[in-house]
Protein backbone atom coordinates (compact mmCIF):
# COMPACT_ATOMS: atom_id res chain seq x y z
CA UNK A 1 0.00 0.00 0.00
CA UNK A 2 2.95 2.16 1.11
CA UNK A 3 4.55 1.65 -2.48
CA UNK A 4 1.28 2.54 -3.86
CA UNK A 5 0.41 5.72 -2.23
CA UNK A 6 4.08 6.48 -3.85
CA UNK A 7 3.34 6.12 -7.37
CA UNK A 8 0.48 8.13 -7.11
CA UNK A 9 2.12 10.65 -5.15
CA UNK A 10 4.28 10.30 -8.32
CA UNK A 11 1.54 10.78 -11.03
CA UNK A 12 -0.04 13.85 -9.18
CA UNK A 13 3.44 15.27 -9.06
CA UNK A 14 4.25 14.64 -12.74
CA UNK A 15 0.34 15.33 -14.26
CA UNK A 16 1.06 18.08 -12.32
CA UNK A 17 3.88 19.06 -14.06
CA UNK A 18 3.05 17.95 -17.83
CA UNK A 19 -0.21 18.53 -17.21
CA UNK A 20 -3.03 17.54 -19.51
CA UNK A 21 -0.03 16.11 -21.96
CA UNK A 22 1.10 13.67 -19.38
CA UNK A 23 -2.92 12.44 -19.14
CA UNK A 24 -2.70 12.08 -22.89
CA UNK A 25 1.00 10.03 -22.42
CA UNK A 26 0.24 7.90 -19.53
CA UNK A 27 -3.08 6.44 -20.71
CA UNK A 28 -1.14 5.84 -23.85
CA UNK A 29 0.61 3.49 -22.32
CA UNK A 30 -2.29 2.19 -20.31
CA UNK A 31 -4.11 1.34 -23.87
CA UNK A 32 -0.89 0.36 -25.59
CA UNK A 33 1.27 -2.73 -25.18
CA UNK A 34 2.96 -0.82 -21.27
CA UNK A 35 0.18 -2.22 -18.64
CA UNK A 36 0.19 1.15 -16.83
CA UNK A 37 -3.03 0.84 -14.95
CA UNK A 38 -5.17 4.08 -15.31
CA UNK A 39 -6.70 3.62 -11.82
CA UNK A 40 -3.58 5.46 -10.65
CA UNK A 41 -3.54 7.92 -13.24
CA UNK A 42 -7.06 9.55 -13.77
CA UNK A 43 -8.18 9.71 -10.22
CA UNK A 44 -5.31 11.95 -8.91
CA UNK A 45 -5.71 14.32 -12.04
CA UNK A 46 -9.76 14.30 -11.34
CA UNK A 47 -8.21 15.15 -7.19
CA UNK A 48 -6.06 17.98 -9.21
CA UNK A 49 -9.63 19.04 -10.63
CA UNK A 50 -10.94 19.28 -7.06
CA UNK A 51 -8.34 21.49 -5.98
CA UNK A 52 -9.18 23.51 -8.98
CA UNK A 53 -5.39 22.90 -10.59
CA UNK A 54 -6.82 21.48 -13.47
CA UNK A 55 -10.13 21.32 -15.42
CA UNK A 56 -12.45 17.95 -15.40
CA UNK A 57 -13.42 18.24 -18.36
CA UNK A 58 -10.33 18.38 -20.13
CA UNK A 59 -9.40 15.69 -17.50
CA UNK A 60 -11.46 13.30 -18.96
CA UNK A 61 -11.19 14.12 -22.93
CA UNK A 62 -7.07 13.70 -22.40
CA UNK A 63 -7.79 10.21 -20.77
CA UNK A 64 -9.78 9.53 -23.27
CA UNK A 65 -7.57 10.71 -26.14
CA UNK A 66 -4.59 9.09 -24.67
CA UNK A 67 -6.93 5.76 -24.57
CA UNK A 68 -7.50 6.14 -28.40
CA UNK A 69 -4.09 6.72 -29.06
CA UNK A 70 -2.72 3.81 -27.15
CA UNK A 71 -5.51 1.28 -28.67
CA UNK A 72 -4.53 3.06 -32.75
CA UNK A 73 -0.79 2.38 -31.43
CA UNK A 74 -1.82 -1.78 -30.80
CA UNK A 75 -4.40 -1.98 -34.13
CA UNK A 76 -1.56 -0.49 -36.24
CA UNK A 77 0.74 -3.28 -35.04
CA UNK A 78 -1.61 -6.08 -35.44
CA UNK A 79 -2.72 -4.83 -38.81
CA UNK A 80 0.57 -5.17 -39.99
CA UNK A 81 2.28 -7.80 -38.52
CA UNK A 82 -0.53 -10.09 -36.84
CA UNK A 83 -2.20 -11.64 -39.65
CA UNK A 84 1.32 -12.80 -41.57
CA UNK A 85 2.67 -13.74 -38.24
CA UNK A 86 -0.28 -16.16 -37.54
CA UNK A 87 -0.22 -17.70 -40.83
CA UNK A 88 3.76 -18.33 -40.65
CA UNK A 89 3.67 -19.62 -37.04
CA UNK A 90 -0.12 -20.28 -36.35
CA UNK A 91 0.15 -23.91 -36.67
CA UNK A 92 2.78 -23.98 -33.94
CA UNK A 93 -0.50 -23.08 -31.34
CA UNK A 94 -3.06 -24.48 -33.63
CA UNK A 95 -4.52 -21.32 -34.98
CA UNK A 96 -5.12 -22.11 -39.18
CA UNK A 97 -5.87 -19.70 -41.60
CA UNK A 98 -9.59 -21.07 -41.16
CA UNK A 99 -9.63 -19.69 -37.74
CA UNK A 100 -8.33 -16.39 -38.58
CA UNK A 101 -10.89 -16.06 -41.53
CA UNK A 102 -13.49 -16.80 -39.22
CA UNK A 103 -11.99 -14.14 -36.69
CA UNK A 104 -12.54 -11.79 -39.25
CA UNK A 105 -15.87 -12.46 -40.13
CA UNK A 106 -16.47 -12.08 -36.58
CA UNK A 107 -15.33 -8.86 -36.04
CA UNK A 108 -17.21 -7.58 -39.60
CA UNK A 109 -20.58 -8.44 -37.96
CA UNK A 110 -19.72 -8.29 -34.50
CA UNK A 111 -16.33 -6.16 -34.01
CA UNK A 112 -18.88 -2.87 -32.33
CA UNK A 113 -20.10 -4.56 -29.82
CA UNK A 114 -16.46 -6.57 -28.63
CA UNK A 115 -14.25 -3.53 -28.94
CA UNK A 116 -16.59 -1.24 -26.67
CA UNK A 117 -17.27 -4.31 -24.13
CA UNK A 118 -13.80 -4.64 -24.13
CA UNK A 119 -12.94 -1.67 -23.47
CA UNK A 120 -15.12 -1.64 -19.90
CA UNK A 121 -13.36 -4.82 -18.91
CA UNK A 122 -10.08 -5.10 -16.78
CA UNK A 123 -7.48 -7.45 -18.48
CA UNK A 124 -9.42 -7.15 -21.44
CA UNK A 125 -9.21 -3.33 -22.61
CA UNK A 126 -5.57 -3.08 -23.31
CA UNK A 127 -5.98 -6.36 -25.83
CA UNK A 128 -9.54 -6.01 -27.40
CA UNK A 129 -7.39 -3.43 -30.01
CA UNK A 130 -4.99 -6.87 -31.36
CA UNK A 131 -7.50 -9.15 -32.90
CA UNK A 132 -9.54 -5.91 -34.38
CA UNK A 133 -6.25 -4.97 -36.07
CA UNK A 134 -5.78 -8.79 -37.06
CA UNK A 135 -8.94 -8.58 -38.96
CA UNK A 136 -8.87 -4.93 -39.94
CA UNK A 137 -12.06 -4.34 -38.16
CA UNK A 138 -12.96 -0.75 -40.12
CA UNK A 139 -11.41 2.05 -38.57
CA UNK A 140 -13.88 4.93 -38.19
CA UNK A 141 -16.03 2.05 -36.24
CA UNK A 142 -13.57 0.65 -34.16
CA UNK A 143 -11.99 4.69 -32.96
CA UNK A 144 -15.84 5.20 -32.22
CA UNK A 145 -16.41 2.42 -30.00
CA UNK A 146 -13.18 2.76 -28.45
CA UNK A 147 -13.80 5.90 -27.41
CA UNK A 148 -17.08 5.57 -26.28
CA UNK A 149 -16.28 2.18 -24.03
CA UNK A 150 -13.10 4.34 -22.70
CA UNK A 151 -15.13 7.24 -22.26
CA UNK A 152 -17.00 5.40 -19.81
CA UNK A 153 -14.15 4.20 -17.72
CA UNK A 154 -12.02 7.81 -17.82
CA UNK A 155 -15.29 9.65 -16.33
CA UNK A 156 -15.66 6.91 -13.81
CA UNK A 157 -12.58 7.20 -13.04
CA UNK A 158 -12.10 11.03 -12.94
CA UNK A 159 -15.32 11.34 -10.90
CA UNK A 160 -14.17 9.03 -7.73
CA UNK A 161 -10.97 11.19 -7.99
CA UNK A 162 -12.64 14.23 -8.20
CA UNK A 163 -15.51 13.63 -5.23
CA UNK A 164 -13.15 11.19 -3.04
CA UNK A 165 -9.79 12.85 -3.58
CA UNK A 166 -6.47 11.97 -2.45
CA UNK A 167 -7.96 8.88 -0.48
CA UNK A 168 -5.91 6.19 -2.14
CA UNK A 169 -7.60 3.49 0.57
CA UNK A 170 -11.18 4.67 -0.38
CA UNK A 171 -10.34 4.79 -3.82
CA UNK A 172 -9.54 1.57 -4.01
CA UNK A 173 -12.36 0.38 -2.08
CA UNK A 174 -15.00 2.12 -4.27
CA UNK A 175 -13.01 1.00 -7.46
CA UNK A 176 -13.53 -2.52 -6.91
CA UNK A 177 -16.87 -1.79 -6.22
CA UNK A 178 -17.55 0.52 -9.71
CA UNK A 179 -15.44 -3.01 -11.57
CA UNK A 180 -18.08 -5.05 -10.51
CA UNK A 181 -20.83 -2.91 -11.35
CA UNK A 182 -18.91 -2.58 -14.42
CA UNK A 183 -18.46 -6.08 -15.33
CA UNK A 184 -21.90 -7.30 -14.75
CA UNK A 185 -23.19 -4.24 -17.02
CA UNK A 186 -20.82 -5.83 -19.91
CA UNK A 187 -22.13 -9.13 -18.93
CA UNK A 188 -26.17 -8.03 -19.42
CA UNK A 189 -25.24 -5.53 -22.35
CA UNK A 190 -23.66 -9.05 -24.34
CA UNK A 191 -27.07 -10.47 -23.63
CA UNK A 192 -29.21 -8.28 -24.37
CA UNK A 193 -27.04 -7.59 -27.91
CA UNK A 194 -27.05 -12.03 -28.07
CA UNK A 195 -31.08 -12.15 -27.51
CA UNK A 196 -31.76 -8.98 -29.89
CA UNK A 197 -29.79 -10.75 -33.03
CA UNK A 198 -31.41 -14.04 -32.13
CA UNK A 199 -34.59 -12.84 -32.10
CA UNK A 200 -33.74 -10.59 -35.47
CA UNK A 201 -32.59 -13.77 -36.95
CA UNK A 202 -35.66 -15.41 -36.17
CA UNK A 203 -38.05 -13.13 -37.70
CA UNK A 204 -35.62 -13.16 -41.05
CA UNK A 205 -36.10 -17.08 -40.92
Amino acid sequence: MEILHDVVAWIVHIVGQWGYTGIVVMMFLESSFFPFPSEVVVPPAGYLAARGDMSLPLVILAGIAGSIFGALFNYGLAAAWGRPFFIKYGRYVLISETSLNRADQFFVDHGHISTFVGRLLPGIRQYISLPAGISRMNLSLFTLFTGLGAGIWVIVLALVGYFIGNNQEMVDRYLHQIVLATVAFAVFLVAGYIFYNRRHKSRKD
